[in-house]
This record gives structure tokens, sequence and C-alpha cells, in this order.
């Protein structure tokens, strides 16, 4: 009897349907338009007008633009302070992630209301609270211009704003991760003799190598296109102190359209680069998933 009410249940009939939705094909027809008529006004468009607004007077001008001292400067700020935030945003995310995941302490859930504050602040915000800190009527002001000191209106403002409104993405990929492996394989490691910088190395680093390339592929493409605190923060200094997104509103309120998109696009590239990258880190974490389940 056993054996034939298996049969009974394994029968095609009697067996859970799987694949894709029931949905009629005419619904999944008007789904599937709508969405790529929102990505087509809201995504690809802009992009296309970017760059035929930075074309519309012909090569010669888009390359002059992208030649001007001014904003070669600004490539040159904004390199280098994604150069500066990036590593230590990783460091910072890294180190919270650990703690957050594999000690209890007090304070714990205080630290990650702390790492998420940065999502509930507007940039403008943040930068004006560097301002009241450092600037020349802030509270740190009088001591910083005694000892010669510059802090906004120069490159320490803008890595420290820049900093501020980036250091929760590589912190909000990690932890949520390194919570669902959990510290089993560090224990073991441990158990058998192993240090904490060679748990980390060996154990816990190949077991979130692609969270943490994803969450640096965030916090990179938002340093380079921060705008709000970065604008408070750095005086507008042509040259100086202007990044990227900066002198594309200097251009712009100069009336210089032209020149002020042949810059965007740059920002453009570098945001279709972070695309790119992010997708083939996803890949290869597809890849990865995939040769593990085999």
């Amino acid at each position: 009897m056993a054996g034939g009410v298996a049969g009974r249940l394994n029968t095609p009939g009697n067996q859970p349907k799987t694949g894709s939705t029931t949905e009629p094909l005419a619904v999944r027809i008007i789904l599937i338009s709508i969405a790529l008529l929102f990505l087509v006004l809201v995504l690809l468009m802009p992009l296309v007008t970017v760059f035929m607004q930075a074309f519309r007077k012909g090569a010669e001008v888009y390359f002059a633009a992208l030649r001007d001292k001014d904003a070669l400067a600004a490539v040159r700020l904004t390199l280098l302070t994604a150069l500066i935030v990036v590593p230590l945003n990783t460091l910072f995310g890294v180190a919270a992630a650990w703690a957050i995941t594999k000690f209890r302490f007090k304070g714990k859930n205080f630290l990650i209301t702390l790492i998420d504050l940065p999502f509930a602040i507007s940039p403008v915000i943040a930068g004006l609270v560097f301002i009241l800190l450092f600037g020349a009527h802030g509270w740190f002001g009088p001591w910083l211009q005694a000892n010669d000191i510059k802090i906004v209106f120069a490159l320490p403002g803008i890595i420290l704003a820049t900093s501020f409104v980036t250091f929760p993405f590589v912190a909000r990929e990690l932890i949520p991760l390194m919570q669902a492996q959990g510290s089993q394989e560090e224990e073991a490691a441990a158990t058998l003799g192993a240090k904490g910088w060679r748990i980390f190395t060996k154990v816990t680093l190949p077991n979130i190598k692609w969270g943490l390339l994803y969450g640096i592929i965030l916090c990179n493409a938002r340093a380079m296109g921060e705008f709000g605190a970065v604008s408070v923060v750095s005086g507008h200094i042509r040259g100086e102190t202007n990044t990227l997104p900066l002198q594309v509103e200097i251009l712009y309120n100069d009336y210089k359209f032209s020149a002020s998109f042949a810059v965007a696009s740059l920002l453009v590239l570098l945001a279709v680069i972070t695309l790119i990258v992010k997708a083939v880190v996803e890949w290869k974490h597809h890849q990865g998933l995939a040769k593990e389940g085999e």
C-alpha cells in the first residue's frame, strides 16, 4: 500500500507546479512594457541627452572643455578624494562589520545606528555641521586659525564631508552577509590554533570578498558623485576645491552649457563603468555560488 500511495503522490498530476508566473500573456507584456518605458524615460533618455548637449557644438568644443585647466583640476581632486576616502571607509566598514557580527558588547545597537546616520541626514546638513565645527566661527575655528590649519574650504574638508556620506556603504554590505555566515568557521580556526589576522585573511576574507567588492564599488561611485556636503564645505574655489559635480554646476551657472555637459559626460562614463564593474562582480559571485552548489 505504501508503494501505491507513493506512486500516486509522485504522478505528474500530483507534483507541485513550478516555473514562471501564470499571469496571462497580455498582463506580462503590459508589465514589461511599463518597466522598459520607465527605464527609457528615467535612465536612457537623460544619458543620451547629456552626450547630445555635450557634442552640440562639435567634438572640438567638447574636448576643449575637458582640457580646460579647471576641469582637469576637478578631475584630479575627484580622483584624489576617492583614493583617500574609499580605502578609509573600507577599513572602517570591515572593522565595524567584524565587531558587530563576531562580538557581543554594550552599545552594539548604538553603533549600528551611527552607521546608518548618514542615510538619515541630508548631505547639505552634514556639510553645515562641518562648517559649524571647523569654520572660522565654529567651535574649533579660533584654534585652527591660531595654528594655521585649514579644514573647510580646503581638501581636508572635502575628504571629511565625503567620508561622512560614504562610510555606511561597505559596512552595510558586510554586516548582513557576515551575520548570515555566522562565526562557526572562525571558531573552528581558533580551536586549531590560528590567530586573529590569519583567521581573517584565510577564513573571513574569502567568504566576504564579493560583498566587500560590491560595497567598495558603491562607496567609490558615491564618493565621485557627491554634491551636497562637498558643495557646502568646498567654498567653490575654482581650480582648488571644485570636484567634478561642482564644476558642472559652475559651468552651467556661467551659461557655458556645452562645457558643463561635457564635464557631466565624464560623470556619466564613471557611472557606466561602475555599473559594468558591479555587473561583473555579481556575475562572478553567482558563478562561485553555482560551483559551490555542484
